[in-house]
C-alpha cells in the first residue's frame, strides 16, 4: 500500500511551491523552489491521475452495486471496473517508483573510462569501438564530451582512454556500465575467418564537484613530464603533461591531452572523482552489502556483456537479455532500450527490498 500521508503531504507541499514560484522572490530561493518543483512534479501527476481514477472507480461501484442496473450495463461496467483496477495497479507501481531514495549521484555528470583487456591488439580496438559508441550516445543526446587523457594503439584502436561527460541525467543513464565487456568477433587480421575473444573493461564515475571533495595541498605531488604518445601523437617540445598522486590513498591520474594549466585541471577533477567515488562505494557497501546490484561502483571482476558480431547479438548477463541488432547498439541509437531494461530491473530490486523490510 502506498503511504497515504506522504501522497497527501506532496500534494500540499507541491500547492505551496506553486503559490510561492508566483511571488517576487529573490533568484536564490527561485532556484530552489523550481528544482523542488520540477522534482515532485511527476510523483504529484502521477498521484493525481490516480485519485481521478479511484474516483471514477467509486462511480462504477455504484452502478454495479444498484440492483436496478441492467445487465448490458452490468457487463459494461464490470470491464470498465477490471481496466480501472489494471490502471491503478499501474499507477501505484509507478509511484513507488518515483518516491524511491534518489542516488544523489544521478544528477551529475560523468568521467568515462574505456580500457583494454585481454585480446592484445584485437582488445584496443574492442575499446575504441566502446568509446565511440559512448560517444554517439552522447551525440543522440547533446551531451558533451571532452576526452581527458588517451592512450592509442599503434593499429587504430586504443589502450585506455579517459573522458568527461557533461549534460543532463548523464550518470544516472551511464552508471550501469562498469564492468566487463566481452566482444566475439573476427578480427580484420585473421586470415583464416577464427573468431576472437577479447575483452574491455568501463567504468562510469559521478564526476565531483569541489565542494564534494577537499583535496589538501599537501596531501598531493604534482609531477610534469614530456607528454608524448603512439606515433609520435602529442610530442611536445615542453613538458606539458601532469601527473598528480594523492599520497594518503596512492591514486594516481595523468592528463596529457592540453596545455599544462588544462591538464592540471583536467587532472584535479579526475582525481575528485576517484576520491568521491572511493567514499561512496564505502557508504553504498556498508548499506547494500548483499544487494544485487551495485551501482556505480566500478567493479570489473564481472563480465556485465557480450558483443557476438558473427551472430549480430547483444547480451546481458545481469539482467538475462539479449538483443539481436548489434549494429543499432553499437552505434549507440539502440542504447536507450538496454538502460530502460536495465533501469526497470534495478527498481524491480530496490522495490522487493523495500517489500522485504515492510
Amino acid at each position: 500500500m502506498l503511504p497515504k500521508e506522504k501522497l497527501d503531504q506532496l500534494l500540499i507541499r507541491y500547492t505551496e511551491i506553486t503559490s510561492r514560484m508566483n511571488e517576487d522572490l529573490d533568484t536564490e530561493t527561485y532556484i530552489k523552489l523550481s528544482s523542488e518543483f520540477s522534482e515532485i512534479g511527476p510523483v504529484v501527476e502521477k498521484i493525481s491521475m490516480m485519485k481521478d481514477t479511484e474516483d471514477e472507480m467509486t462511480n462504477v461501484e455504484e452502478i454495479l452495486s444498484d440492483v436496478n442496473t441492467d445487465d448490458e450495463m452490468r457487463i459494461l461496467a464490470n470491464n470498465e471496473a477490471h481496466e480501472l483496477s489494471q490502471r491503478l495497479r499501474c499507477l501505484e507501481e509507478e509511484i513507488k517508483i518515483l518516491l524511491l531514495p534518489r542516488n544523489p549521484s544521478d544528477k551529475k555528470n560523468a568521467i568515462l573510462e574505456v580500457r583494454a583487456g585481454t585480446g592484445g591488439s584485437e582488445a584496443a580496438l574492442f575499446a575504441g569501438s566502446l568509446f565511440r559508441m559512448y560517444q554517439r550516445y552522447s551525440e543522440i543526446h547533446r551531451w558533451k564530451v571532452e576526452i581527458l587523457s588517451e592512450s592509442l594503439s599503434e593499429i587504430g584502436g586504443c589502450k585506455e582512454i579517459v573522458a568527461s561527460i557533461c549534460g543532463k541525467g548523464v550518470f544516472s543513464r551511464l552508471k550501469f556500465e562498469s564492468g566487463v565487456h566481452r566482444v566475439q568477433r573476427v578480427p580484420e587480421t585473421e586470415s583464416s575467418g577464427r573468431i576472437h575473444t577479447s575483452t574491455a573493461t568501463v567504468a562510469v564515475l559521478p564526476e565531483a564537484e569541489e565542494v564534494d571533495v577537499e583535496i589538501r595541498d599537501e596531501d598531493i605531488r604534482i609531477d610534469t613530464m614530456r607528454a608524448s604518445g603512439a606515433g609520435g601523437q602529442h610530442v611536445n617540445t615542453t613538458d606539458s603533461a601532469v601527473r598528480i598522486t594523492h599520497i594518503p590513498t596512492g591514486i594516481v591520474v595523468i592528463s596529457s591531452e592540453k596545455s599544462q594549466h588544462q591538464n592540471r585541471a583536467f587532472a584535479m577533477k579526475e582525481l575528485r572523482t576517484r576520491l568521491y567515488d572511493r567514499e561512496q562505494k564505502k557508504v553504498y557497501q556498508e548499506r547494500a552489502e548483499s544487494r544485487k546490484w551495485q551501482v556505480g561502483s566500478g567493479d570489473r571482476s564481472e563480465r556485465i556483456r557480450t558483443y557476438n558480431f558473427p551472430q549480430g547479438r547483444l547480451t546481458d548477463h545481469r539482467i538475462n537479455l539479449t538483443f539481436h541488432k548489434l549494429d543499432k547498439m553499437i552505434s549507440g541509437e539502440g542504447l536507450d532500450e538496454l538502460f530502460d531494461a536495465l533501469m526497470t530491473d534495478y527498481h524491480a530490486s530496490l522495490l522487493s527490498a523495500l517489500d522485504e523490510k515492510q
